[in-house]
């Protein structure tokens, strides 16, 4: 199925509050690889953006006072991501501003998100993958070596190529060294979106935390109960 990385800024928190989307970035993955298919879309949330919320995204409502409302562009997003599976670090958050934006249109084919598509919560697959551990998407990156060192501010479309090189990094596939390796499959975005990196660069050495190393230990030890033998690696 195809893949397409998520993520969105909004004005605030919660929906229920009269937030609203303000950003949407997604980037495709087919073959575990950034295929340089990407959405990116600016929107005029039709109210004030906080201050407070300025300073985490950048985006001010003098930027956003031209950009098209989410009415006006539903179905050309809606259009990218159907029948795809969607990955989404905390998606009940995401998810629920979506649908939110879907429940306030008129005579609307869309609905729901999850009549469209199949949602993957990557935050989720982290806490399964690393339990009682910060799983921020920063943290993951500084846990997988994923390089966010362009990330000074949350932006959709970034987040979401983070992600996707995170949830690559977590689920045991290569990122950037095959992708980097070219061929006739690579695209100009697909370069630029890769963030300056370099086949030379060195593959990241991620060293074992003292509880990862105790619970090693822990599951040899009963490893070699239950087959009666001396387990050494």
């Amino acid at each position: 199925m195809r893949k397409i990385v998520l993520d969105t800024e909004t004005t605030g928190l919660h929906p229920h509050e009269g937030h609203r989307i303000l950003e949407i970035g997604a980037v495709e993955l087919q073959g575990r690889k950034l295929t340089g298919e990407h959405y990116h879309q600016y929107i005029n949330p039709e109210r004030d953006v906080p201050q407070e919320v300025v300073e985490v995204h950048g985006i001010t409502e003098e930027f956003l006072a031209d950009k098209p409302t989410f009415a006006e562009i539903v179905d050309e997003f809606m259009t990218f991501i159907e029948g795809a599976e969607l990955l989404i670090h905390n998606a009940t958050f995401d998810v629920g501003f979506i649908n939110y934006e879907l429940s306030l249109l008129h005579n609307s084919r869309w609905k729901k998100l999850e009549d469209h598509c199949t949602i993957t919560d990557t935050l989720k697959l982290a806490q399964k993958a690393y339990p009682g551990q910060r799983n921020t998407l920063d943290a993951l990156c500084r846990r997988l070596g994923v390089d966010n060192s362009n990330r000074e501010l949350h932006g959709a479309l970034l987040d979401s190529e983070i992600l996707a090189d995170v949830y690559l990094a977590m689920t045991g596939g290569q990122t950037a060294l095959f992708d980097s390796l070219g061929g006739q499959n690579d695209t100009a975005a697909q370069t630029q979106m890769r963030r300056k990196r370099s086949i030379s660069d060195p593959l990241p050495i991620i060293q074992p935390t003292p509880e990862e190393l105790n619970a090693h230990q822990a599951y040899l030890e009963k490893l070699s109960q239950a087959t009666h033998k001396e387990i050494r690696w």
